[in-house]
C-alpha cells in the first residue's frame, strides 16, 4: 500500500520533547507539512498533567493517516500504541541510542516525507500482542508513586473491549496492544512474584522470579534479550516466554506458535504483581489473579523506505566483534554481493533486492 491508494491527508507527531535534536526535527516536519498542505498535529502529550487513552489522543488529532516519532525506540512505542488503535502508517525518525524499531536520521526526514508523498515505500505488517485478564486492570492510587519511578503520570487504566465475550475461562478482553511485551513483574526488591506459567493451556512450569514475559519478535531485542532471551527476525511470527532471574535450573525462553496463548497466574502465596506494557505499567495483579496473553488480530503498519536492514543493525547497535582467531584468517566483507538473480530452487528465500545508490533517496539509519 503506498500513499496514491491511502491519502496522507494528516500527520500525527509524537515527539521526544526532552530532546533538542527531536524538537528541531518536528519543525521541519510541521514546515513541510505547511508547503504541502497536509494537516499536521502533535499528539501522545500531557495534557493538564494526565495521560490519556489512545482513542482520545487519535481523535484529537483529528485520527491523522500518519505517526511520525521523533526520538528513540521508547518514543516509537508511543506512537505505535496510537498507530494501533487507528490503523494509521507510523513511521520512525531515529533520534536515539539504539533504535532498532526506527527508520530514518532525523537529517534525512524532509526527503523521507517526499518519498511517502510520492508512494515511494513499502508498508511491513508488525505483530502485536493483545490480552485477557480475571479481572479488570487497575494501578490502586494510593500505590501509584510505588510504581511510577520517577517516569510521569501513569497511563490511565486499559479498557474492556465490550464487543468481546467474558467468562471465568477466558477471563475479560483488555483493550490494548503491546508491540514489544507485556511483563508480570514484582514489586518489591525483597519479595519475588509466583507464577504459574501455561502455554496452550497446559501448565508449563511454577516460577518464582524477579519477572515473567512475553514478547513479539520485535520485542526479542529488548527487554527479552537483556534477560537472556535469543534475537528473533521481527518477520517471525510467535510469542517468545522469557523469565528474568528464576530461582529454577530451567531459565530458557520458550518460543510459541502464534496460536498458542501463554497464561500468566499470580500463585496464592506470591507478592502482588504489576502488569507493565511496553515498559508502562497498566495494572496490579494480587495473588490468584492471572493474565493470557495472545497474538493480536490487529497489526501494526510500519513505513520501510527500503530493503529491511534489521541484521545489519544487529551487528552495529549490539557492537558485535568478530573472533580475534577469524579476524586473523582475515576480514569479511560486510555484505554477501547478490548480483545475480536466485536459481530456481532458492528463488522463494527472503534475500532483499539490490538497491543502486541514489543521494536523494533516504537511507536508513
Amino acid at each position: 500500500m503506498n500513499s496514491s491508494q491511502r491519502g496522507v491527508k494528516g500527520i500525527g507527531l509524537v515527539v521526544h520533547t526532552g530532546r533538542p535534536r527531536a524538537v528541531a526535527a518536528a519543525a521541519t516536519v510541521r514546515e513541510w507539512c505547511a508547503e504541502h498542505a497536509v494537516a499536521c498535529s502533535e499528539i501522545d502529550v500531557w495534557r493538564e498533567g494526565q495521560r490519556h487513552h489512545a482513542r482520545e489522543e487519535v481523535d484529537a488529532a483529528h485520527d491523522p493517516d500518519l505517526i511520525i516519532t521523533l526520538g528513540g525506540d521508547g518514543t516509537f512505542l508511543r506512537g505505535a500504541r496510537l498507530a494501533a488503535e487507528s490503523d494509521a502508517l507510523i513511521l520512525g525518525v531515529n533520534l536515539g541510542r539504539v533504535g532498532f524499531l526506527t527508520e530514518v536520521p532525523a537529517p534525512a526526514v524532509d526527503t523521507a516525507l517526499d518519498a511517502v508523498l510520492k508512494g515511494r515505500f513499502s508498508v511491513e505488517s508488525r505483530m502485536l500482542l493483545t490480552l485477557r485478564a480475571s479481572c479488570r486492570l487497575q494501578v490502586p492510587q494510593h500505590m501509584e508513586p510505588l510504581v511510577r519511578t520517577g517516569r510521569g503520570p501513569l497511563l490511565p487504566p486499559p479498557r474492556v473491549r465490550m464487543e468481546c465475550a467474558a467468562s471465568d475461562d477466558w477471563g475479560v478482553a483488555m483493550n490494548l496492544t503491546a508491540l514489544n511485551d507485556v511483563v508480570v513483574e514484582r514489586l518489591t526488591r525483597d519479595r519475588q512474584v509466583s507464577v504459574g506459567v501455561y502455554i496452550a493451556g497446559q501448565l508449563l512450569a511454577c516460577y518464582s522470579a524477579d519477572a515473567l514475559m512475553v514478547a513479539t519478535p520485535t520485542g526479542s531485542t529488548a527487554y527479552s534479550f537483556a534477560a537472556g532471551g535469543p534475537v528473533v527476525s521481527p518477520r517471525a511470527e510467535g510469542l517468545l516466554f522469557t523469565p528474568v532471574a528464576p530461582h529454577m535450573a530451567f531459565n530458557r525462553s520458550v518460543l510459541a506458535a502464534p496460536d498458542e496463548p501463554i497464561a500468566l497466574r499470580v500463585l496464592k502465596r506470591s507478592g502482588a504483581a504489576a502488569v507493565s506494557i511496553d515498559g508502562q505499567v497498566r495494572g496490579l495483579l494480587n495473588p490468584g489473579d492471572w493474565i493470557g496473553v495472545y497474538a493480536a488480530r490487529r497489526r501494526l503498519r510500519v513505513v520501510r523506505l527500503g530493503p529491511m536492514d534489521f541484521y545489519a543493525r544487529l551487528r552495529e547497535r549490539m557492537n558485535l566483534t568478530d573472533a580475534p582467531a577469524a579476524v586473523a584468517d582475515g576480514g569479511a566483507p560486510p555484505l554477501w554481493p547478490v548480483t545475480t538473480p536466485p536459481p530456481d530452487d532458492v528463488a522463494h528465500l527472503a534475500v532483499p533486492p539490490r538497491i543502486p545508490s541514489d543521494t536523494n533517496r533516504p537511507h536508513s539509519p
